[in-house]
């Protein structure tokens, strides 16, 4: 059993624009760069040229996400 006085009540905190921002901009970052790799990197866009490494390694995640590839 708890006392009314042990009881931890959530209170709102407030974070600036400032604070958040870098960490938002990461975030945009990285999940362009997995939009990217799992939807886009294949063949003539491949930032690795001619290659399909990128391609064989996030192939089912591709079909799985929906996007088409072959």
């Amino acid at each position: 059993m708890t006392t009314a006085g042990a009881v931890a009540r959530a209170r709102a905190t407030t974070v600036s624009a400032s604070e958040t921002l870098p960490w938002l901009i990461s975030a945009l970052l990285v999940g362009l760069a997995l939009y990217y790799f799992i939807g886009i990197d294949q063949g003539a866009t491949s930032v690795f040229g001619d290659t399909s490494y990128i391609h064989e390694l996030v192939h089912d995640a591709r079909h799985f996400l929906g996007f088409p590839c072959h």
